[in-house]
């Protein structure tokens, strides 16, 4: 299956696929079941702004990596058992480690793409999106940001809010960008139109 295009669209299919029981953290501790849901909405929106880097070419990665959903499958449980199991707070340099350099760093072949997506995660797994009161952003514009822990319903309503067409600000690049992106789009869209062409006059 081809992942859906955009990031409202990646969410969506996300958490409708989930199960309650994992949105509501399987068998982690209840002290621990909000940091569970923010980290694992923090972790679905990296999946997601890393599939639609994609779009950017050049300017996404240096090469375009094939990031399905048996990554985020690897990485949530891996995000289980490490939060669940670990006493006292919150293991962030395991987490990074292990989401970044293996579970989705087990495809990145260009170092610099690899510095590029330990960057990335650092905005999502972080105290701050822990943190009481005000939503963390994900953007500077505040459009994207980590709701607050609720079921199923609560985060899907919450994604069917979002932008239909994501921003450049999202992915941390300039409006420029867009433009490289629509010219390849228009270029595909055309050379299609033009390969079905009759061939025979």
């Amino acid at each position: 299956n081809e992942p859906p295009r955009g990031i409202r669209a990646n969410l969506k299919t996300s958490y409708s696929t989930f199960r309650p029981e994992l949105i509501d953290g399987l068998s982690m501790p209840p002290e621990k079941v909000d940091s569970w849901k923010k980290l694992l909405f923090g972790l679905t929106f990296f999946h997601g702004l890393l599939q639609e880097r994609r779009k950017f070419g050049p300017l996404g990665f240096n090469i375009q990596y094939e990031f399905n959903a048996s990554d985020l499958e690897n990485s949530y449980m891996l995000l289980n058992q490490l939060l669940g199991e670990f006493k006292g707070g919150t293991p962030w340099a395991a987490l990074l480690y292990v989401t970044a350099e293996i579970s989705y760093g087990g495809r990145v072949t260009d170092d610099q793409d690899r510095r590029c997506l330990n960057s990335i995660l650092r905005q999502f797994y972080t105290p701050k999106i822990l943190g009481e009161g005000s939503n963390y952003k994900f953007s500077p514009s505040g459009v994207y940001y980590a709701p607050g822990s609720g079921d199923q319903a609560h985060y899907l309503e919450y994604i069917d809010a979002l932008p239909l067409f994501d921003p450049p600000e999202v992915f941390g690049m300039h409006d420029n960008a867009n433009v490289n992106y629509q010219s390849q789009e228009s270029n595909a869209l055309l050379a299609t139109v033009l390969s079905i062409q009759p061939r025979d006059v």
